[in-house]
């Protein structure tokens, strides 16, 4: 019989929010390294890959929330997915008061 193993799950997984310059377009993502994710939307806009996040030169973060299982983090993207606009920005603003790029903090 297994016992429950406290390091099961003990991963830190992002889900995250970023816009552009203008801060008019948001993508909601998930990830289990946001330093790196973010990099790679930085990347991917220099490339010019079709993604959407490079479409609208989304690479600033304004918002992200750590959860510990990746369970609870998809769910949690697929419920900001669903939020009207307003609602998220409602999110944003309680986070991050004055909209500031917090992309420093990780890169």
């Amino acid at each position: 019989m297994h016992g429950y193993n406290e390091n099961e799950g003990s991963h830190t997984y992002y889900v995250y929010i970023i816009t552009n310059a203008y801060r008019t377009t948001f993508y909601i993502g998930v990830t289990n390294n946001l330093a790196r994710r973010i990099k790679e939307h930085h990347e991917n806009i220099d490339k010019g890959t079709k993604t959407f996040a490079a479409k609208y030169n989304l690479k600033h973060l304004v918002y992200y929330e750590c959860f510990s299982w990746v369970q609870n983090a998809i769910a949690r993207e697929k419920e900001l997915k669903g939020w009207r606009r307003e609602k998220k920005l409602n999110l944003i603003r309680n986070f991050n008061e004055n909209f500031e790029f917090l992309e420093g903090r990780f890169l």
